[in-house]
């Protein structure tokens, strides 16, 4: 542990990396002087499809360019650059995606550099005697993992905390690379090396993983710099179209959260009961009191997901309104004749309608399933074990749908608007999140690390 200096000055590029920033901001986050350049690359926001199928849900091109101004930065002013779950999932082949990203800009510019790399993927074998012994817990609303689940999982990782990264800080590499992370984990590592306060550095970083999308007006691709002390943090926007607000750092230390007092995280958790927030001059926040309480065993979540087949999809539209008047009565009635056919010719898969103007957005959690609009917009969503099969099942649900003769219908040339031809759209493998349980460890060896010269 290195002697604590009066501040350490860390800049959040943006919400997560690929979203982009202005090259603006960027400069006057570079002519404060910060002792620290990250960003959080990742997130289970999209879905469970990224993961399993070790794809980026970010473009490459614009994580290039985000990566090009953070490391020709970072080396050249000699402070580190951390990225955190990387590729978007942090699985081995997302991590190896974002490596060779940043080998080509060492390429393209000249850039000499260590580099840390720390896995979070997870062996079989680990999760498996864990679960004979009865220790892996599910979260809220997760069923208990089962072999059978288990066996069925692909990509398995584990959220990693600090440790693994201060671990890799300790090589003197110039960049670490991390596969998942806990999101605070990047931005709060290289200040705790450095002898400030974890509660304090974790709570800053779990604002400046989304950077400036805790400002006012908020964005997710501009920049943030937090200013950690003895006894405080201070965050502040680094555009001048934003500022950060007592009411907007307060609610976004609540984002994602289901308790707004205790944050659980990777061995620990914050205590945010004698957090204060202060409005300072110049669109400033200062948080104070915010403070890590360590669990009596170090729990970590572990993330994967398994594959449940293929999709196809076709969008389609309404404007009858006779039909809009019956449109469950005609869902129903279509999902019945389509079901019919698809056991007289062994077809399997599932079939949902996603209702756009009534509940295509909250589904069953809409409380209010008026429909007040003289349109409706419709999403035939077809799941099959194969993709013969989703093609299939879509086509033959359109075109009973397109065609279904419903009572007091008066055009019958078709029922649906397609606005685009072909009106079936392939949407490849399906994936669910299988495993979003915690796993105890005793020890960090679960993330493995490697450095390279690049």
């Amino acid at each position: 542990m290195k002697k604590r200096e009066e501040e350490f000055r860390v800049l959040s590029t943006t919400a997560i990396l690929g979203y982009g920033f202005p090259k603006a901001s960027f400069e006057a986050g570079i002519r404060r002087k910060p002792h620290l350049i990250a960003v959080d690359a990742g997130s289970t926001d999209p879905g469970p499809y990224y993961l399993g199928a070790g794809k980026s849900f970010t473009n490459r091109a614009a994580v290039k360019r985000d990566l090009r101004f953070m490391l020709k930065a970072g080396i050249g002013l000699g402070i580190p650059v951390v990225i955190g779950t990387a590729g978007g999932s942090g699985a081995r082949p997302h991590v190896d995606w974002c490596e060779a990203i940043i080998r080509e800009i060492a390429r393209e510019e000249n850039l000499k550099f260590r580099m840390a790399i720390v896995y979070a993927d997870v062996d079989k074998k680990r999760v498996r005697a864990h679960l004979k012994k009865g220790e892996i817990v599910p979260l809220t609303c997760v069923p208990p993992l089962d072999e059978a689940t288990l066996d069925a999982s692909i990509n398995i990782v584990a959220q990693m905390g600090v440790e693994p990264l201060l671990q890799a800080l300790d090589t003197g590499c110039d960049v670490i690379l991390a596969g998942r992370c806990y999101d605070p984990a990047v931005f709060a590592a290289p200040a705790i090396r450095r002898g400030f306060d974890p509660g304090l550095a974790i709570h800053m970083g779990k604002i400046l993983e989304c950077a400036a999308i805790a400002a006012t007006p908020g964005s997710g691709a501009d920049c943030a710099l937090g200013t950690l002390k003895k006894d405080s943090f201070i965050l502040e926007a680094l555009n001048p179209k934003r500022k950060f607000t007592r009411a907007s750092t307060a609610a976004h230390t609540l984002y994602e959260k289901s308790d707004p007092m205790h944050l659980p995280g990777p061995g620990g958790e914050i205590d945010l009961t004698r957090c204060t927030f202060t409005q300072l001059p110049g669109g400033r926040v200062e948080v104070r009191g915010s403070r890590h309480v360590e669990t009596e065993r170090y729990w970590v979540k572990l993330e994967a997901v398994r594959r449940v087949g293929y999709r196809t999809i076709s969008v389609a539209g309404t404007r009858d309104p006779i039909m809009i008047a019956s449109i469950d009565s005609i869902l129903e009635a279509v999902t019945s004749q389509v079901r019919d056919i698809l056991k007289a010719e062994k077809i399997a898969g599932r079939i949902y309608f996603h209702v756009y103007g009534r509940d295509g957005v909250m589904g069953d959690l809409e409380p209010d399933k008026r429909i007040l609009g003289h349109e409706l917009g419709l999403v035939i969503e077809a799941v099959a074990p194969t993709e013969a099969e989703s093609e299939s099942l879509c086509s033959l649900t359109r075109s009973t749908m397109l065609h279904y003769g419903y009572p007091g219908r008066i055009s019958t040339a078709g029922n649906l608007a397609f606005p685009f031809s072909p009106s079936d759209a392939k949407m490849g493998e399906v994936f669910e999140f299988s495993i979003y349980h915690l796993m105890p460890v005793r020890d960090q060896g679960i993330f493995k690390i490697r450095t390279v010269r690049v």
